[in-house]
């Protein structure tokens, strides 16, 4: 059983979602990001996705636009990103940790490289927002055959139809992207969200998680009543870029954290 498997098994038992929080790597720098990065457990992560930095992020609203610069600006690359990911593993073992991005850096490490070492890192799962299930062949088969969960994202225009193209190959859980639209943006009703997990549920018995525009605890709770995971980034890259110090950058996002996990935890009491 792989540890996204593991940990969403355990979280059912508790009769709990997810909180799933995203940030960039190397954002505002690697120490400061790594340290973020170890600090998200005990804050109350329960699963972790890592942003690798690349210079187009379309899908990526100003927030996590802004944190890719940073990065990039600081020379994060896709080498020093599965690096942190191995300092993440020396002191943790459990957390499952996702790596979301685009293709074309993982294209240009080499894609067999790629699955290997993110492997030998301890990633668990890969998030490529830009490659369709028409290319599985380029990266979707070879990461699964070698371990690494593949995992869909889906949204309101993904109708009935194409929804099974969409999940064909999908693996981990999966990841509704409850606006239209770009990271970061309004939030979705309650009731559309509602109709939207009832239809993927009759397609997939893969965990479901819900993301975009998820900023406040009371948001996050709402949303944790009705689905499998919250996923937050945006909110947390804001307090990095907010920050004054590497010290502040720390202290905001964990202590968002801990309260995006309080209100996730508390939901279904």
């Amino acid at each position: 059983m792989s540890r996204l498997q593991s940990r969403f098994a355990e979280l059912k038992q508790q009769n709990r979602a997810a909180l799933v929080t995203f940030i960039t790597g190397g954002d505002p720098d690697y120490a400061t990001s790594l340290a973020i990065l170890k600090g998200l457990p005990a804050a109350g992560a329960d699963v972790i996705e890592l942003g690798m930095p690349f210079t187009d992020p379309m899908a990526d609203g100003p927030a996590i636009q802004l944190a890719n610069i940073r990065a990039l600006g600081q020379h994060q690359t896709l080498a020093k990103t599965l690096h942190m990911v191995r300092e993440f593993r020396e002191g943790n073992s459990d957390t499952p940790l996702v790596l979301m991005g685009y293709f074309n850096p993982i294209h240009h490490y080499g894609v067999p490289r790629f699955i290997e070492d993110a492997k030998a890192a301890g990633v668990d799962g890969l998030i490529v927002v830009d490659l369709p299930p028409e290319h599985n062949e380029d990266l979707c088969d070879p990461a699964q055959a070698a371990g690494l969960d593949f995992i869909r994202l889906t949204t309101p225009t993904t109708d009935d139809a194409r929804l099974p193209t969409v999940l064909n190959g999908s693996s981990g859980f999966v990841y509704y992207v409850s606006v239209a639209g770009v990271t970061g943006a309004g939030a979705a009703t309650l009731e559309h969200v509602e109709e939207a997990v009832a239809r993927l549920r009759r397609h997939t018995d893969l965990p479901l998680c819900i993301g975009f525009g998820i900023r406040t605890p009371e948001h996050a709770a709402d949303l944790a009543r009705r689905a499998d995971g919250v996923v937050v980034g945006s909110a947390l890259i804001d307090q990095i870029a907010h920050a004054t110090s590497p010290h502040q950058a720390i202290d905001g996002v964990l202590g968002l954290c801990r309260k995006l996990a309080g209100g996730v935890r508390g939901a279904r009491l």
